[in-house]
C-alpha cells in the first residue's frame, strides 16, 4: 500500500514513487501513477507529485480535486506503446465522436471539476506518431478534457506532441498560465459546441513554438488570450467558429516557425500564415454569431498576413476591432476582410495601426477575391486593406508603408455601407495607387479626414489609377 504524507496544512501529497513508479526512463509507470492518482481522489483530492525523474507512462487518468505537480526535473514521457493510450468520452450527437481513437492522450480528464497540471517539469509525448491515425502519423495528444470545470494548467512545459499539446472540449473557467509549448501540431485547440460554448478561457504568459496553429477553435465565450510569444508554422491563432467576447491583448507573433509544418513535413514548411485567422466555417458549417473581438496592442513580425477575417457562407458576425497594431515583414496579404454571407459584417473598426508589407506586385489580379470563397492570401487586389461586405468601416490613424513599390492600390472596399478614414497615411509614388471602393449600395457615405462625400466624388479623389 502506498504511503500518504500530509505536510503542514498543505493537502494531503501522493509521491508517484510511493505508488511504485520508478521513474528511470525505461520501466512504465502507468499503472503506479493512476494508483497514485485514485488514491489521491479517494483521499478527497490534493496533489500527486513527480520528484525528479523520467516518467513512461500510457494514459494518466486525472480525477476531480487532484492536482498533478511536476518538480523540476520531473518528466512525463509518452510510451511509444499506442496500445497504452485511452480517450475520454465524447458525446454521440457531437460530430467528433466518430473520430474515435483521434482522441487519445497522454493525460485524460472528462466530467471533472477544481483539477489542475502545475510544476517546473515537462511533459512529453515523444512523436508518438500513429501510421494509422490522422494524415497517417497523429498519434496521441498531449492533454485532452472534456466537460470539465475549473482546471488550470501553470508553469509546466509540454513538447514533442503526437497530436495537439493541449485540447479540451466542452469546459469552462479554464487558466492557462506560463506554460511553455514547443514541437506538435496545435499548441492549445479547445472546442465548445452550438449547445455548450467553451467559457470563460484566460490563456496569460504563455510562449508557443508549434508545427501547426498555436492557439485554434470555435464557440468561445469571455476568452482573454493575453501576453504570450507566438511563432508558428502555420497561423497564430485561428477561429475555426463563431465566438463572442475574444479578447487578444499584448501578444508578439514572428515567424518563420522553429518547428516545421507537421503535415509538410517532406516540404519542410516553416513560413508563417496570418498572425490571426478569424474564419467561421473554415471546417465545417457552425452556426452562430461571431461577435465583440478585439484584437489590441499585438506586435508582428514575418507573417504572411497580420490579420485575415473570412466569413463564410452561413455564418453571422457584428463587431470587430483592430487597435494598436504593430507589423512589419509582412510578406504575402494585406490585412483582409472577405465576407460571403448573406448579411455584411456590422463593423470593423481598425484603429493606430502601423503595418509595413512587402509589396512588389507589378500586374493587377484579374478578378476580385469575393466573387468564390477562397482562403488563399495569394492575389488580392490590394495591398494595405481590402475589405468586402461589411455595414461600416471605420479606419483611423493608421500607417500603411511598403518595402517595393507595389501597382494594387493600398486599399479596396467592396459593398461597404459607410467608410471613414480618417488620418491614413501611405506612400505616394509613381507605381503606388490609393484607394479604390466599390460600394455596397449607390448613396453609400464616404468620409475622409472628416468630411462626407458621395461615391463618385470619395473615388476620384483617392482613386488614381
Amino acid at each position: 500500500m502506498g504511503k500518504t504524507t500530509r505536510l503542514n496544512s498543505n493537502p494531503f501529497i501522493f509521491d508517484v514513487c510511493h505508488y511504485g513508479a520508478k521513474g528511470d526512463g525505461v520501466m512504465t509507470d502507468t499503472v503506479a501513477i493512476n494508483r497514485a492518482v485514485e488514491a489521491c481522489a479517494h483521499a478527497g483530492g490534493g496533489q500527486v507529485h513527480f520528484p525528479p525523474g523520467h516518467y513512461l507512462s500510457g494514459t494518466v487518468h486525472l480525477r476531480s480535486r487532484v492536482t498533478l505537480n511536476l518538480d523540476a526535473g520531473a518528466v512525463l514521457i509518452g510510451t511509444t506503446n499506442l496500445s497504452q493510450y485511452q480517450r475520454p468520452a465524447v458525446p454521440d450527437h457531437l460530430w467528433e465522436a466518430q473520430l474515435g481513437q483521434w482522441h487519445r492522450a497522454l493525460i485524460v480528464g472528462e466530467n471533472l471539476e477544481d483539477v489542475a497540471i502545475t510544476g517546473q517539469g515537462v511533459i512529453d509525448g515523444r512523436h508518438v506518431f500513429d501510421p494509422e491515425g490522422e494524415e497517417k502519423m497523429r498519434g496521441p495528444h498531449a492533454i485532452a478534457f472534456i466537460n470539465c470545470q475549473r482546471f488550470s494548467l501553470r508553469d509546466i512545459s509540454i513538447r514533442n506532441a503526437a497530436n495537439y499539446a493541449i485540447f479540451f472540449m466542452l469546459s469552462h473557467e479554464v487558466d492557462i498560465r506560463n506554460v511553455k509549448i514547443t514541437g506538435g501540431w496545435d499548441g492549445i485547440h479547445f472546442r465548445g459546441s452550438p449547445d455548450l460554448w467553451c467559457r470563460d478561457v484566460t490563456i496569460t504568459d504563455c510562449q508557443f513554438s508549434t508545427g501547426d496553429d498555436a492557439i485554434a477553435g470555435y464557440y468561445w465565450d469571455n476568452t482573454v488570450i493575453t501576453r504570450c510569444v507566438i511563432n508558428s508554422s502555420c497561423n497564430g491563432i485561428r477561429v475555426i467558429g463563431p465566438v463572442t467576447r475574444l479578447i487578444v491583448n499584448d501578444c508578439l507573433f514572428h515567424g518563420p516557425g522553429r518547428h516545421p509544418h507537421r503535415t509538410s513535413l517532406e516540404k519542410r514548411r516553416t513560413n508563417m500564415l496570418s498572425g490571426i485567422n478569424i474564419q467561421p466555417g473554415a471546417w465545417n458549417p457552425t452556426h452562430g454569431l461571431l461577435d465583440d473581438v478585439l484584437l489590441s496592442n499585438n506586435t508582428m513580425h514575418h507573417v504572411a498576413a497580420p490579420v485575415t477575417i473570412w466569413i463564410g457562407p452561413g455564418n453571422t458576425a457584428g463587431r470587430i476591432t483592430v487597435a494598436g497594431l504593430a507589423a512589419n515583414g509582412v510578406y504575402q496579404s494585406a490585412i483582409t476582410v472577405q465576407n460571403w454571407a448573406h448579411a455584411p459584417i456590422s463593423s470593423i473598426v481598425l484603429r493606430d495601426l502601423s503595418v509595413e508589407f512587402s509589396g512588389g506586385v507589378s500586374v493587377m489580379p484579374e478578378k476580385s477575391r469575393d466573387q468564390t470563397p477562397d482562403n488563399s492570401l495569394n492575389h488580392l487586389p490590394a495591398w494595405g486593406l481590402y475589405i468586402t461586405n461589411v455595414g461600416t468601416l471605420l479606419v483611423e490613424d493608421a500607417r500603411f508603408s511598403l518595402e517595393e513599390a507595389d501597382l494594387r492600390p493600398v486599399i479596396q472596399a467592396e459593398r461597404v455601407g459607410k467608410i471613414t478614414l480618417d488620418n491614413v497615411k501611405y506612400p505616394h509614388g509613381r507605381r503606388v495607387s490609393h484607394v479604390y471602393s466599390s460600394a455596397r449600395q449607390d448613396n453609400a457615405i464616404f468620409t475622409v479626414g472628416g468630411e462626407s462625400n458621395s461615391k463618385e466624388a470619395w473615388e476620384a479623389d483617392y482613386f488614381h489609377p
